[in-house]
């Protein structure tokens, strides 16, 4: 009996390890050990991955062989990578610097060629298709580093932009060349090639950005309340557009690239979806890959005669040199500064996936020989190294200057923002949350305040539980997204009151309230309580209403009255509308005079703000009829009132709040109250009762 559980627990424990419940603990244990040691002596985690899979793989201990448990979850990993790439690049920001973009991805195609093709054919003696299969490789690069340029909140950086953009370009021509070089080794490069490359390409292209946005905005609208659906059908595209790209003749990194292109702008960067891909990525599915990187490589290649050591470090040594001439000459166009250019370099060096690709399939066609296969194997190891370093470096730097990575500030600097978010619905709840935490200051320590006002009656301190009850279920929204939420229940006479008192003890710089959904309540509670609102704080009041999903919507319609601003709270609400339309990737129409046209233009220069803005010229501001000609089904509706006695004031915003909800029903809309100079009001007196002293 002992002998058996002895044989047995040896079995399991036979290396290279079979079992894959504990190949899968394992490699678990080196994603949650590796950086916690590693990071102790100064090596960055993703260094420490890779070299953990060179020590357990077949080429170190031998603890693991490559299975195919193993090669699933590498590719998961690194389609994972190039999806997060195109689902986070800042389109507006890419639209912007696209030519930037391609400038880069030639730079980096062409130049890596240019030297490394005369070093292959007249070197190292190698014939015309194998140089260019080599030299081709030179060109390639993985996103390897991404995850530090994103761990450090640059990833929006303008020299972070055109790398990825150029990543696309460069690997797309790269594996187009493999295809070409690959039929013209085994004589299959004739017209029919051209034509079906051409076709299965533009379908793929059709599909991607003409069907997929469709079926997922059906899909986000739908099935608005099935959170981890979401995430499902996200992962279902991806790699579908992985097999599309494939049967297309393209690499799947392409499909996942483009997958995260097409989805862009229905996946909002704040999201509570967004948050889930991020985590879920970062914790499994690429430290997985970072290690089978490491699996591959093989150190013993260097002890196999002269030839194999010159071979490898002459790839490393042009692979090296090529990246960096082209980060050097990007950095010079568009001066860049040296944190720039590092970044760039170090983005754009490191040598992985598409590496492999080409290289494996060269092998396999008997296109080149084993010695380039060690050294390329040797490159791998050592850029992988180099770009780590070097992106970690430069990010460090680029944090240090204070380079924005929004490309939009405050107009003045509000490290310290608080928003009150109160509640009396907890229908609206998830919406004005999510709202919430698309225009909250990244930077702000303070957490979401989520307020429920209790009337003061005989039932106020069971009502008073019974709110706190509720307001729990915010919290646990919230998480989703990593939003730090702090509830706050409160007993007063009124509900406008206990808002306007809350928001005085927590210094809240903005208010976001719901729109009352039902007609009778409208002319009670909008008339009442948010013109007793308006009079009792100096805050910035956001009135919201939400009845379907940000995601349907195609333009942000912006309603800029004459005057707007000259009042003081006019930095700080353009600076969150812009936020809004960065985060959903929709342009901005806005209708003002040319005044405020102009001070909004310089605003945005003065930020470099890439988000699009157009403007429509508008005099007439007495009637909403004047309006009607401007607003699609699609709009999100921003209008910028005032509070009365404001400069910007006018007849026209009396009883503003009825008039929308009337008028524009079916549409999402925000009502914009700007912050004024704080004033004193009877109504904050009206609590203080006398007491009789005798």
């Amino acid at each position: 009996m002992s002998k058996n559980i002895i044989d047995h627990i040896q079995q399991a424990f036979e290396i290279p390890l079979s079992n894959p419940v504990l190949i899968f603990a394992i490699i678990l244990f080196i994603i949650l050990l590796s950086p916690i040691l590693l990071r102790k002596i100064r090596i960055p985690g993703i260094i420490g991955l890779i070299l953990s899979g060179l020590i357990i793989g077949p080429h170190g201990l031998h603890i693991l062989d490559r299975t195919s448990a193993v090669d699933l979850f590498s590719t998961i990993g690194l389609l994972y990578i190039m999806f997060i790439a195109g689902l986070e690049l800042d389109m507006n920001e890419f639209r912007k610097t696209r030519h930037k973009s391609i400038l880069f991805g030639f730079f980096t195609f062409i130049i890596p060629i240019a030297i490394g093709y005369p070093v292959c054919h007249y070197l190292l003696h190698y014939d015309v298709s194998a140089s260019i299969m080599i030299s081709s490789m030179f060109a390639t690069h993985t996103l390897v580093a991404y995850p530090v340029v994103n761990s450090y909140g640059i990833s929006k950086n303008e020299a972070v932009a055109i790398t990825i953009g150029g990543t696309i370009l460069t690997d797309t021509a790269v594996l187009i060349i493999l295809a070409i070089i690959v039929g013209s080794s085994q004589g299959h490069l004739t017209q029919q090639f051209w034509i079906t490359l051409g076709i299965s390409f533009s379908v793929f292209l059709a599909i991607m950005f003409g069907i997929i946005p469709r079926i997922a905005k059906w899909f986000f609208q739908k099935v608005a309340s099935e959170k981890t659906s979401h995430y499902i059908f996200v992962l279902s595209v991806v790699f579908f557009a992985a097999f599309m790209a494939e049967m297309a003749g393209l690499e799947p990194i392409i499909g996942a690239f483009v997958a995260g292109l097409a989805l862009n702008r229905l996946i909002p960067h704040s999201s509570a979806l967004m948050n889930r891909i991020d985590f879920i990525g970062n914790a499994i599915f690429i430290p997985f890959f970072l290690i089978s990187v490491g699996m591959i490589i093989d150190v013993s290649v260097l002890l196999k005669g002269p030839t194999a050591l010159i071979i490898a470090g002459t790839l490393t040594a042009v692979a090296l040199s090529g990246k960096w001439i082209a980060a050097w000459l990007t950095q010079l166009l568009f001066k860049y500064t040296n944190a720039q250019r590092q970044t760039i370099f170090g983005l754009s060096s490191a040598h992985a996936a598409a590496t492999l690709a080409v290289i494996l399939v060269g092998y396999r066609y008997k296109i080149i020989d084993e010695h380039v296969l060690n050294g390329t194997i040797l490159l791998i190891l050592v850029t992988c190294i180099v770009a780590t370093l070097v992106t970690e470096a430069a990010s460090k730097k680029i944090v240090l200057a204070g380079d924005p990575d929004e490309g939009i500030s405050e107009q003045e600097p509000n490290d310290h923002e608080h928003l009150l978010v109160p509640i009396a619905n907890l229908n609206n709840m998830e919406a004005l949350l999510d709202f919430a935490t698309l225009i909250k200051d990244k930077k702000s320590p303070h957490p979401l305040t989520v307020l429920s006002v209790v009337p003061n009656n005989e039932m106020a301190e069971a009502n008073l539980k019974k709110a706190r009850k509720n307001l729990d279920s915010t919290v646990r929204y919230a998480a989703g997204s990593e939003t730090e939420v702090q509830i706050m229940a409160t007993i007063d006479y009124n509900i406008a009151g206990g808002i306007s008192r809350a928001s005085r003890e927590i210094s809240a710089d903005c208010i976001l309230l719901g729109w009352p959904s039902e007609a009778g309540i409208v002319e009670k509670m909008v008339g009442e309580k948010t013109e007793s609102i308006l009079q009792q704080t100096s805050s910035h009041l956001f009135m919201c209403h939400f009845g379907k999903t940000l995601v349907g919507q195609k333009r942000i319609l912006l309603f800029c009255p004459p005057m707007a601003e000259a009042e003081k709270g006019f930095g700080y609400w353009l600076t969150k509308i812009l936020r809004v339309s960065q985060e959903l990737s929709n342009p901005i129409d806005c209708v003002s005079n040319q005044r405020s046209a102009e001070t909004i233009t310089d605003f945005m220069a003065a930020r470099k703000s890439a988000v699009p803005v157009k403007f429509i010229q508008q005099q007439t501001w007495h009637d909403l009829d004047a309006f009607n000609d401007f607003i699609q089904d699609s709009d999100l509706l921003v209008f910028v009132s005032a509070r009365q006695g404001a400069v910007s004031y006018q007849h026209f915003f009396k009883n503003l709040p009825t008039k929308l909800g009337k008028r524009y029903s079916q549409h999402n809309r925000i009502l914009i109250f700007p912050s004024r100079k704080p004033t004193s009001s009877l109504d904050e007196y009206v609590e203080v009762h006398a007491k009789n002293i005798f």
